[in-house]
């Protein structure tokens, strides 16, 4: 009897697959809808359309981004979370919403490790740690270990600018500070592009900039002292990372990546994994992927956990600083 259980069930393993086989070769017979969380026009729409544009092309049907935003793009994930897990209905998130978010909010009503099924990052897109070269104090850094040591210098009054409480600028100079053992005080600003004035304006010694800042890094007006991310940007190839600068392991990015529902057939989250990787080849797909960042793709097992890492790095961070989301 053991032995026909056990026969039993080893066919209907086969059986399964062979289904979900057959589900990932047809797929898909009516159009995809690609959730994006923000609204049109920012980088997450963006690389939501370029992509869907491709496997429009390639995979016979349309591949259609709908903007749902609000609540940093909590509104979007909930709703793929509920979601029919039929491969259907892809969510085109930003890191914040996945790693971020669950650290942030106690109402938070989607569970990321739970409810998705990663497939793959698209692009990855570093901060840059930027000072005013006329800033009384920030124009004499010249590297990374002079603003540590003005830091030190000067415990708790050395002011860095944000895109606000909880976003990830904040996070990473928070993870930084606490990497280096410094206290500096935190000026929270409405967005990236109003902290880059105010260390612009003087207002702050630093921030963690977007690549916005590399056209004012080049004229000048900012000089970058390092880059977040794990490997050097080629805009700028001659300022390192803050991992070759004494902080191994040291890696803060925004990226966008691809979910659909957790029970989603594998054969479906492979296909569209592959389907995507193969559009970050293609010229035309790439110069307009890299004029949003650095191009990164990974297998799904490879994306879940870089999700656990992140998660687990950027919550030890939020609890050591009490950090409060706006």
């Amino acid at each position: 009897m053991m032995k026909t259980g056990v026969l039993a069930g080893a066919v209907l393993a086969m059986g399964l697959l062979a289904v979900s086989g057959a589900q990932a070769q047809n797929y898909p017979t009516r159009p995809v809808k690609m959730i994006v969380g923000f609204s049109a026009g920012g980088t997450i729409d963006v690389v939501g359309r370029i992509i869907g544009e491709h496997l429009s092309s390639k995979m016979g049907q349309p591949f259609v981004v709908e903007n749902r935003t609000g609540a940093n793009g909590m509104i979007a994930a909930e709703i793929v979370a509920k979601a029919d897990p039929d491969g259907y209905n892809i969510f085109v998130s930003n890191s914040s919403t996945i790693t971020l978010n669950p650290t942030l909010f106690k109402d938070i009503r989607y569970n990321p490790e739970r409810d998705f099924a990663p497939i793959t990052t698209a692009i990855s897109v570093p901060l840059i740690l930027a000072v005013n070269p006329e800033h009384p104090e920030g124009g004499k850094l010249k590297t990374l270990k002079d603003l540590i040591d003005l830091a030190k210098s000067k415990p708790n009054t050395i002011p860095y600018g944000s895109a606000g409480n909880g976003n990830i600028t904040q996070l990473a100079f928070e993870l930084l500070s606490d990497r280096a053992g410094v206290k500096m005080v935190h000026v929270p600003y409405r967005g990236a592009a109003a902290a880059q004035v105010a260390v612009l304006s003087k207002e702050v010694v630093a921030v963690f900039d977007t690549m916005s800042a590399v056209p004012h890094v080049k004229a000048g007006k900012l000089r970058a002292l390092a880059v977040s991310s794990a490997q050097r940007v080629p805009e700028l190839p001659d300022v390192p990372t803050v991992a070759e600068l004494g902080f191994p392991g040291f890696d803060v990015s925004f990226w966008v990546g691809f979910f659909v529902p957790k029970a989603t057939p594998a054969a479906i989250v492979d296909r569209l994994n592959k389907e995507i990787h193969a559009a970050t080849a293609v010229p035309e797909v790439r110069a307009k992927l890299l004029a949003q960042g650095g191009i990164l793709t990974q297998s799904p097992t490879d994306f879940a956990k870089k999700i656990t890492e992140e998660t687990k790095i950027l919550a030890d961070v939020v609890k050591k600083n009490n950090i409060q989301a706006d």
